[in-house]
């Protein structure tokens, strides 16, 4: 039976060996068949892995927005006639806050073996290193755009840390970090805690918790990198 297997990507210009298991390199190796969403950064990630590999002996499907369902669902032809194919994400792990997970839940239903690989979670690497509730978390994925709407989203997304004791966890477009950071110490209480998490698995990595009271005296700026924001009630809560 054929697979498709969800191959994680590197989280930024790192050398692979640092992040990527060996096991995967192998998988990709067998691999012909992949489904990503821009060829020509798919093709960058797969030279770093597999340098002997011949460009013109693989085949990509490309998925983004303007992909149409049915489009989608030939994706997995090959899958349906016994090829092994590769579902790769731009970065970190498919199917996490990323459109492959339409493609795995397609596969799910056509009966086709899904296979998870090890690899970089930005999510949970900066939850990880967060210090907050590692037990009960919720990932938000993007806050909406519109000002208005981001502030009453970060009021309700504080109210679950502190009354739940719930980390919140979300991200921001690079381009508009500096906002968002704005927006959270001119919204949040002086007592929350919020942690950002920059340039993760990267040379110039930085993973800071403190109380928005800290970061209101240390306003950092985040300018077109890749962040994650966290948001708790308390760093080490109570069991």
């Amino acid at each position: 039976m054929a697979r498709l297997f969800l191959i994680p990507n590197l989280l930024g210009d790192s050398p692979w060996q640092q992040v990527i298991p060996s096991f995967n390199a192998g998988v990709i190796e067998a691999i012909s068949c992949f489904i990503v969403e821009d060829v020509r950064n798919a093709r960058r990630f797969l030279k770093k892995i597999h340098p002997l590999a011949e460009p013109d002996k693989l085949h990509f499907f490309e998925l983004n927005k303007h992909t149409s369902f049915e489009e989608k669902k030939s994706f997995l032809a090959p899958l349906l006639r016994g090829h092994d194919t590769g579902l790769l994400s731009e970065a970190g792990c498919p199917g996490i806050a990323d459109p492959g997970a339409e493609i795995v839940r397609m596969a799910h239903e056509s009966g086709i073996r899904v296979v998870p690989l090890v690899g970089p979670s930005s999510i949970l690497l900066a939850l990880m290193a967060s210090g907050l509730n590692g037990q009960d978390f919720a990932f938000n994925g993007y806050l909406p755009v519109k000002q208005a709407d981001r502030v009453r989203t970060i009021r309700q997304l504080e109210r679950n840390a502190l009354s739940l004791g719930q980390t919140q966890i979300f991200i921001e477009t690079p381009y508009r970090n500096n906002q968002l950071i704005a927006d959270l110490l001119r919204t949040c209480q002086p007592e929350t805690y919020l942690c950002i998490a920059a340039n993760l698995t990267l040379e110039n990595e930085t993973i800071l918790t403190n109380r928005v009271s800290f970061w209101k005296k240390n306003v950092p700026f985040m300018e077109k990198i890749p962040v994650v924001f966290l948001l708790g009630g308390s760093a080490f809560p109570e069991n």
